[in-house]
């Protein structure tokens, strides 16, 4: 390995609408802790992390009352409204501190059931690629493209064998996933993760894959399989 730190951002700052819940999702408890709780402690009790940063919502008035918020391998700052926004926020506060060689690992703050051998596997493999990755699953249901009714009708049935499902802890080099993130958003480009805003610079990521049970809670049922995963883990 070469010298090269590794960093955490778990962005941090989103509402959760889809939960129908009166906090944000990351802000849900599972077994009394709150999944972001679980989500960090999992990332940084199993690799070592140079250090870590949360972006938070600007009206987040819950993290004081967290387990992470006593942590001291834990900053935080000021999220923004999407998560690129929020990703850039992180890197730009951690600026002072990590190199542009450093792997920057960003992960998902409502995906608690990280299994900590997936994360070993993701920097063994990636920490002397040139441009990283993340971790993916392969497909496994049948696809299908929809019409535009109501209910769609089946225009096709999409070939899966090359599809994947992207997954988080996604690992970048610092100064590059800060300057892809810098790009895409300055062109308008739609960034829906990191890896994206990688793709649109030119640079093509590995896909490591990982669980399938890789779970990020996004709707209520989600809850309680996560809450499953874990205690089966």
């Amino acid at each position: 390995m070469t010298n090269s730190e590794l960093w955490l951002v778990v962005p941090a700052a989103g509402i959760g609408q889809r939960m129908n819940a009166e906090c944000p999702k990351q802000y849900l408890k599972i077994a009394n802790r709150f999944i972001l709780d679980i989500t960090l402690s999992r990332l940084l009790d199993n690799a070592p992390f140079k250090g870590c940063m949360v972006p938070l919502s600007a009206r987040d008035h819950w993290w004081p009352d967290s387990e992470s918020a006593k942590d001291d391998r834990i900053q935080t700052c000021t999220g923004g409204k999407e998560r690129a926004d929020s990703v850039l926020s992180a890197l730009h506060a951690l600026e002072e501190q990590a190199d542009d060689n450093d792997w920057v690992l960003v992960h998902d703050a409502a995906r608690p059931c990280l299994h900590s051998h997936d994360l070993a596997n993701l920097i063994d493999t990636l920490f002397e690629h040139p441009v990283g990755g993340l971790l993916a699953a392969p497909v496994a249901d049948t696809l299908k493209q929809a019409g535009e009714g109501v209910p769609p009708e089946v225009e096709q049935t999409v070939d899966r064998r090359r599809l994947w499902r992207a997954l988080t802890p996604q690992m970048f080099r610092f100064g590059a996933l800060r300057a892809a993130l810098e790009s895409a958003l300055e062109n308008g480009h739609a960034v829906t993760d990191e890896s994206s805003a990688m793709e649109f610079s030119g640079n093509m990521p590995l896909l490591v894959e990982g669980r399938a049970d890789n779970l990020k809670i996004t709707v209520p049922s989600d809850l309680a399989l996560a809450e499953f995963i874990l205690g089966w883990q």
